[in-house]
């Protein structure tokens, strides 16, 4: 079959690579789409430390399955699919307590971080458990399934956070998963949502997806703005989508006494803590990590059309033309948001 493979750091190469074997209760999937993530584009430079070379990376996809090992039962050949990022063993405490997410022996497609490498979805064809599978229906374009597993993150961070009716809620950070933050969380009952970024384009589409209004840091203060419109209490949640110091001390200034930040991006692995203002406020900071069984939900929230993602998807590419589009996203070509890359 041939792969995108990630040769050595910075050298992204189509080759002939092995077709995947599939165990008793595997899934081979003939994919039809994959997006290329925030965390692959880190990780093709080494800076992240979880994209060790030679890799295929890939991990949000949708495609349909072109065979099954001999004890899988709930699907057949040609059935649509799409399927977590994330293979939990479903034996340790965490599993079995309903917390896959944090499974002490957890692996995660397209990864190779030292501890294992699982070579992922930028491929023709890639072999996954049929536990962390789930059906698409025919109304759901591949593209758009492909984007599930990071709908099930924003949907997840949201589904933690104690999110009462009528909050009011500010997302630091308009990426993509920002941007699917926001709709999450007017689905979870926020009825007003603020959006902070650096770039005017994607504050102007948070607003096309919902927030009420943006603010960018470098024309304004940003957290007194929200503290004004929230009559000098700050928003009930915030929900951070960066993952470094200066966007969530905005979190921290945005909140109010006793609210809750919820820490979703994690670019940076150390930050500099106002801790006075944690402590002192009685502030509730939270990490999220991946998604924990929304699958189902946010399959239904796409086909229901409450949260949107045509609008995120900057480009669709071939297999062929991927590596180009890598670097693109890694050289922060401007309005280039999510490319999907299909094999």
């Amino acid at each position: 079959m041939k792969a995108l493979l990630l040769k050595e750091y910075m050298k992204l190469e189509v080759t002939d690579f092995p077709e995947p074997e599939i165990g008793p209760d595997d899934i081979l999937v003939r994919v039809r789409a994959c997006g290329i993530c925030g965390s692959d584009i880190h990780g093709i430079d080494g800076s992240s430390g979880r994209r060790i070379p030679p890799l295929v990376m890939g991990h949000e996809a949708a495609g349909t399955v072109e065979k099954i090992g001999g004890a899988v039962k709930a699907f057949a050949p040609g059935d649509r699919v799409t399927f977590d990022s994330m293979i939990s063993c479903g034996k340790c405490s965490f599993c079995t307590s309903g917390h896959r997410n944090l499974c002490d022996s957890r692996v995660i497609l397209g990864v190779s971080c030292g501890d294992y490498r699982r070579h992922g979805a930028f491929a023709e064809y890639v072999s996954v458990p049929e536990r962390i599978c789930y059906k698409i229906p025919d109304a759901l374009p591949f593209e758009h399934a492909a984007l599930i597993e990071a709908v099930s993150v924003a949907v997840h961070a949201v589904d933690i956070t104690p999110v009462k009716l009528g909050d009011t809620a500010v997302v630091v950070g308009a990426g993509m998963i920002g941007l699917l933050t926001i709709q999450a969380a007017l689905n979870a009952g926020c009825t007003t949502v603020y959006a902070i970024d650096l770039d005017d384009a994607k504050l102007a589409l948070a607003k096309e997806l919902g927030a009420a209004e943006g603010f960018n840091p470098k024309t304004c203060d940003a957290a007194a703005e929200i503290v004004k419109r929230t009559e000098g209490r700050g928003a009930d949640i915030v929900l951070e989508a960066v993952g470094a110091t200066s966007p969530i001390q905005t979190a921290l200034d945005c909140v109010r006494k006793g609210g809750v930040v919820t820490l979703i991006g994690n670019i940076t692995p150390r930050i500099d803590l106002h801790l006075q203002k944690v402590v002192t406020r009685e502030i509730r900071l939270q990490g999220t990590c991946g998604s924990n069984g929304e699958y189902p939900a946010c399959i239904d929230l796409l086909v229901k059309g409450l949260i949107k993602v045509d609008k995120i998807i900057s480009a669709k590419v071939s297999l062929d033309d991927a590596a180009n589009a890598f670097n693109r996203l890694y050289n922060h070509e401007p309005n280039l948001m999510k490319v999907i890359v299909q094999p």
